[in-house]
C-alpha cells in the first residue's frame, strides 16, 4: 500500500493494537479457566525505537505473561485490568485508523484534483 514512514508506522501500530485486542479478548474469555495465565502484548517501545532508526517495519511485537494475583483455581486474570486494557486499546485503534483514513482521503483528494 503506502510505504512512507508515517503510513508504515500507522500500519505497524494498528497491527500491534489488533494483536493486543486478540490477547485481551482471550484473557477475558479464560477468566474462569483453571490455571490459565494472562498474557499481554507490548510493541510501543520497539516501534518508537524502530521509527527513530528510520525503519518502523523492524518493530517487534512481543507477547509475554502478565503476572497477577493468582486465584484459588490458579487463574491470574484480573477482569478490571483486562477491561481497562480493552477499552484503551479500542480507543487507540479508533484514533489511529482515523488518522490512516484521513491520510488516504488526502491522497485521494490530491489524485482527483
Amino acid at each position: 500500500m503506502l510505504d512512507d514512514i508515517a503510513s508504515v508506522t500507522l500500519q505497524t501500530a494498528l497491527t500491534g493494537l489488533s494483536a493486543r485486542q486478540r490477547v485481551t479478548a482471550n484473557n477475558i474469555a479464560n477468566l474462569e479457566t483453571p490455571n490459565f495465565s494472562a498474557s499481554q502484548v507490548s510493541f510501543e517501545d520497539s516501534l518508537r525505537a524502530a521509527v527513530a532508526g528510520g525503519d518502523p517495519n523492524s518493530a517487534v511485537l512481543s507477547e509475554t505473561a502478565q503476572p497477577g494475583t493468582v486465584s484459588a483455581n490458579g487463574n491470574d486474570v484480573n477482569l478490571d485490568e483486562q477491561t481497562v486494557t480493552d477499552q484503551k486499546t479500542q480507543l487507540q485503534y479508533e484514533l489511529l485508523s482515523g488518522a490512516m483514513s484521513s491520510k488516504l482521503s488526502l491522497i485521494d483528494t490530491v489524485i482527483k484534483g
